[in-house]
């Protein structure tokens, strides 16, 4: 049996976000095609504002699942929804185009999966537990294949599997340049498991507030991406790296600002409330 602790009042409904954030996540990294038909690599940042969406998304996701009262489960909700999101997007790389639409279908399937374990051989029994990891599972592909777009210029999988090296002034092909070989893809599977449990364990408490905790989300996103930019370097032009170092520096100081703004508004709001009286006699 359990036992719902904490609800979501008010604020904006979880199945809304959850709209938002597939949608914004999915047309983001299909955005960054627009590469293969301009011939550059300057649409890359495209697959950063991808993950921001989709960890915007699941930070709302773990605030949802925990609010039956897993809190110990914070951080092995990121690792599962890397964990399980890694298998479908590196699937889902080799069908081209598709690679998006794939990784959310076969994310969706892992995440039945692993929920349905969860509830029915660990006895969890947990209400929402089978949709929010089909939920972790789709976003931890989703961020994947954004940073990977990110870092290489595309989601395909001949993308993340090749490199080049400078060898006498010529360009050589070399797997250990790549997002794969190079084992970005390891520090991508951090990037986005830290971000993505970080907002919730972060204002939880009596005083939470939804948009406090997803505006946190957003600058994790954007941080995330700042250093995601930087690791894109070796692998795609310099000036593609920088319009992602830009965007993801904006977007940061943006929404750290804003953070910052409402934690001040809900610390003035908890100061101002009034203890609880004590009754005489008691």
């Amino acid at each position: 049996m359990t036992v719902k602790v904490e609800k979501i009042e008010g604020g904006v409904p979880h199945t809304t976000i959850l709209a938002a954030g597939l949608i914004a996540s999915v047309v983001c990294i299909y955005l960054t095609y627009a590469n293969v038909l301009t011939g550059t690599q300057l649409f890359s940042f495209f697959g950063g504002l991808g993950t921001v969406a989709a960890l915007i998304w699941g930070s709302h996701t773990i605030k949802h699942l925990c609010s039956y009262g897993i809190g110990t489960g914070v951080p092995s909700a990121g690792m599962i929804a890397f964990g399980s999101g890694v298998i479908a997007m590196l699937f889902a790389t080799k069908y081209g185009i598709a690679a998006p639409i794939v990784a959310v279908v076969l994310a969706a399937v892992i995440g039945l999966i692993l929920g349905y374990l969860a509830n029915n051989v660990l006895n969890m029994r947990i209400p929402v537990m089978i949709q929010s990891l089909v939920e972790m599972a789709i976003i931890g592909a989703l961020v994947l294949m954004g940073y990977a777009a990110m870092m290489t210029g595309s989601f395909e999988l001949t993308s993340l599997t090749t490199g080049n090296v400078q060898i006498l002034g010529l360009s050589l092909p070399s797997y250990q340049a790549s997002f794969l070989g190079g084992a970005l893809i390891a520090t991508a599977f951090m990037l986005g498991a830290i971000a993505i449990q970080h907002p919730f364990n972060a204002c939880l408490g009596p005083n939470w507030t939804q948009d406090r905790m997803l505006m946190l989300a957003a600058e994790c996103g954007f941080l995330s991406m700042i250093t995601a930019a930087i690791m894109s370097m070796p692998l795609i032009s310099m000036s593609a790296a920088l319009v992602s170092l830009f965007v993801a520096i904006i977007g940061w100081y943006y929404t750290y600002a804003k953070y910052i703004e409402l934690s001040k508004r809900d610390a003035a709001a908890w100061l101002e409330s009034k203890p609880i009286p004590d009754v005489e006699g008691h």
